[in-house]
C-alpha cells in the first residue's frame, strides 16, 4: 500500500521565500501547496487540507495572526509554524496565544525547518499511550478518542494542548521543568525557548481552569516548572 504523503501550506508573500520553502519540503517528501496571501490561503483551505501550515505573520491584507485564529477555529487537528522576523516578539507571543504550535525566525536553515516539521508530526503521534483514560475531579482525557471533558462538556484543545495535558495528568503531583516538558513535547531536537511553553500553559489554563489567574490544577513552581495537581 503506497503511503500518503502528509500535506503541508506554505503561505508567504515573498515569491522567493514562498518558492525556497515550497522546493526544500516537497523534496523531503511532503505534498505541499502554496499561498501568496492570507486570502488565498483561507481559500485554498476549503479544498486542501494540511497537516501542517508554514505561515508568515507579514501578510498583506489578512494577517498571518488572522489567519492563525481562523485556522484555530476550524481545524484542531492542524499544526501551525509561524515565521517571524527579528524583533517581532510580540507578533510571536500573541501567535502562540492565538493557538500557533511553534515558530521559526527569518532567516533560517531549510533544514532546521524540515526537522521542526518532523518534530511536530511526532508530537501527533507522540501523544498515544497504553492507558486509555485519565480522570482528575471533573476533568477526563480519553487519550484513544484524543478528547478531553470537564463536567461530560468537550474543551477543544490543540494537538499540543492534548500533549501537554497528557503530560500533566501522567505525572500528578510532580513538578516538571521547562526544559523537560520541552523535551517530551516539542522533542530532544527542538531549538526554541521556554516562552513557548509558557504561553501553551497559559492558553491551557483558560481552557480547563475555573479561574486562570488562581489555578487549581496546573500550578507553577517558581524558578522552575509547573505541577499538576491531583487533587483540590
Amino acid at each position: 500500500m503506497k503511503d500518503v504523503k502528509v500535506k503541508v501550506l506554505v503561505v508567504e508573500d515573498e515569491e522567493p521565500i514562498r518558492r525556497f520553502i515550497t522546493l526544500n519540503l516537497s523534496a523531503a517528501g511532503y505534498l505541499v501547496g502554496d499561498a501568496a496571501s492570507g486570502e488565498e490561503a483561507l481559500e485554498m483551505l476549503k479544498s486542501f487540507v494540511p497537516k501542517i501550515v508554514v505561515l508568515d505573520l507579514m501578510l498583506p491584507g489578512i494577517s498571518g495572526l488572522e489567519v492563525c485564529q481562523k485556522i484555530r477555529e476550524t481545524m484542531q487537528e492542524t499544526f501551525v509554524i509561524m515565521l517571524t522576523a527579528k524583533g517581532q516578539d510580540t507578533d510571536k507571543i500573541l501567535g502562540l496565544e492565538l493557538g500557533a504550535d511553534d515558530y521559526m525566525v527569518k532567516p533560517f536553515n531549510p533544514l532546521e525547518l524540515i526537522a521542526r516539521v518532523k518534530a511536530v508530526l511526532r508530537r501527533g503521534k507522540g501523544c498515544k499511550d497504553l492507558k486509555e483514560v485519565y480522570s482528575c475531579r471533573d476533568l477526563c482525557l480519553n487519550v484513544t478518542a484524543n478528547k478531553l471533558f470537564k463536567s461530560d462538556q468537550e474543551i477543544d484543545l490543540t494537538p499540543i494542548e492534548f500533549a501537554l495535558i497528557q503530560v500533566f495528568m501522567k505525572n500528578p503531583g510532580r513538578a516538571l521543568k521547562r526544559e523537560e516538558m520541552l523535551n517530551t513535547v516539542w522533542g530532544d531536537d527542538y531549538f526554541g525557548d521556554t516562552k513557548t511553553l509558557d504561553v501553551h500553559i497559559r492558553r491551557l489554563r483558560e481552557k480547563i481552569e475555573d479561574n486562570p489567574s488562581q489555578p487549581e490544577y496546573i500550578k507553577t513552581v517558581w524558578g522552575s516548572g509547573y505541577r499538576w495537581q491531583q487533587e483540590p
